[in-house]
C-alpha cells in the first residue's frame, strides 16, 4: 500500500511539473487544436494548446520504470506500448498543427500503425500463454489458446479508437480514464498482480493533467494522449485476462463508439441522423448540458460500474 501512494503521488507530481513545463513552450510555438467547423460550441477552444498527452504519458513512463525497473514481462511491455500509441497520436498531432487544419494521418496510416502495435501484444499473449479470459461476475476461465491473437488485435483497435473518440469534451476522457483505472487498480491488486502499481501510476499522471484540462481547459491532450491511454488501458486489461471487463468497465468508451457507428450507419441508409451530433456526448452537449456536467456523469458512471464489478470479484 505503501507503493501504491508513493507512486501514484510521484506520478502526480512528475506530471504537473512537466506539464507546467510544456504549457508555456506549447503557447510559444502556437502548438494549438484546430476545432471543426461544425463544433459550434467549441469556437472559443481554438488555439487551445493541445499534445498535453506528452506531458502525463511521459510521467507514466518514467515513474513505472523507477518503480518496476527494466526487468521485462507485462509492465515494461505495457509501458513500451503506450509510449508507441503515444508516438502514433503525437504524429497525427503535429501534422495537424503543421497543415494548420485537422487532417493529421490518413485514416490507412492511423489504422496501420495502430495494428502493428496491436499485433505485438497480441503475440506476446500467445507466446507468453496468456489465452485466457476472466469472465465477469464469476470464477470462470476460458482459454481460447491461438484466438487470442485475433481477439487482442480487435480489442486494442476498438479499445484505442473509442478512447480516442470519447476525448472531446474539456476533462472528459480524462475522467473517465481515471475512474477506469483505479478502479482495474484495486481488481488487480486484491490478485496480487505488480500491474496494478502502474494502474495508480496512472491515475496520479492523469489525474494532475485534470487540474490543466477541466472546463475552461487550458490545455487539450491531444492524439498523444487519448491513444496512448487506451493502449495503456488495453494492455494492463488483457495482460492480466481481463479483456472482457474492458466494455464493462469502459461502458462509456464503448458508448462514444458506437453512437459513431450507428449515426453513421443510420445517415448513410436514411439521411437522417439518431443523435444531433456524434460521438453521443456532442449530442447531450447540444441538448443543454454543460461539460462539466456530462464529464462528471461518464466518470461517475464509470466508477459506480467499478463498484458493481468489485462487489463481486
Amino acid at each position: 500500500m505503501k507503493d501504491i501512494c508513493l507512486a501514484l503521488i510521484c506520478a502526480f507530481v512528475a506530471s504537473t511539473l512537466l506539464l507546467l513545463l510544456i504549457l508555456p513552450l506549447l503557447r510559444r510555438l502556437k502548438a494549438g487544436q484546430y476545432i471543426l467547423s461544425y463544433v459550434k460550441e467549441h469556437k472559443n477552444k481554438s488555439g487551445t494548446p493541445t499534445m498535453g498527452g506528452l506531458a502525463f504519458i511521459c510521467a507514466i513512463i518514467v515513474v513505472g520504470f523507477c518503480f518496476l525497473g527494466f526487468s521485462g514481462g507485462d509492465a515494461n511491455l505495457t509501458l513500451a506500448i503506450t509510449a508507441s500509441f503515444m508516438v502514433v497520436g503525437f504524429l497525427d498531432d503535429f501534422l495537424k498543427i503543421h497543415r494548420k487544419d485537422n487532417g493529421g494521418l490518413r485514416p490507412y496510416q492511423k489504422i496501420l500503425f495502430q495494428i502493428s502495435i496491436a499485433v505485438v501484444a497480441a503475440v506476446y499473449c500467445y507466446i507468453n500463454g496468456k489465452t485466457y479470459l476472466n469472465v465477469p461476475f464469476c470464477e470462470i476461465r476460458i482459454n481460447v489458446e491461438w484466438g487470442i491473437i485475433p481477439l487482442v488485435a480487435f480489442i486494442f483497435i476498438a479499445t484505442v479508437n473509442c478512447v480516442n473518440l470519447t476525448d472531446g469534451l474539456d476533462g472528459l476522457a480524462g475522467g473517465t480514464c481515471c475512474g477506469y483505472l483505479a478502479i482495474l487498480g484495486v481488481m488487480l491488486t486484491l490478485k496480487g498482480l505488480d500491474t496494478a502499481l502502474l494502474c495508480f501510476i496512472g491515475v496520479g499522471a492523469v489525474a494532475a493533467f485534470l487540474v490543466f484540462n477541466t472546463n475552461k481547459a487550458a490545455i487539450f491532450m491531444g492524439d498523444t494522449g487519448s491513444l496512448a491511454l487506451g493502449g495503456f488501458i488495453s494492455c494492463l486489461s488483457v495482460f492480466s485476462d481481463n479483456s472482457l471487463y474492458i466494455p464493462i468497465l469502459g461502458v462509456m468508451f464503448v458508448l462514444s463508439g458506437i453512437s459513431v457507428i450507428v449515426q453513421v450507419i443510420y445517415y448513410k441508409r436514411t439521411s437522417k441522423r439518431i443523435f444531433l451530433m456524434a460521438p453521443i456526448h456532442h449530442h447531450f452537449q447540444m441538448k443543454g448540458y454543460t461539460e462539466c456536467k456530462i464529464s462528471y456523469c461518464y466518470f461517475l458512471i464509470t466508477c459506480l460500474v467499478g463498484i458493481f464489478c468489485l462487489i463481486f470479484w
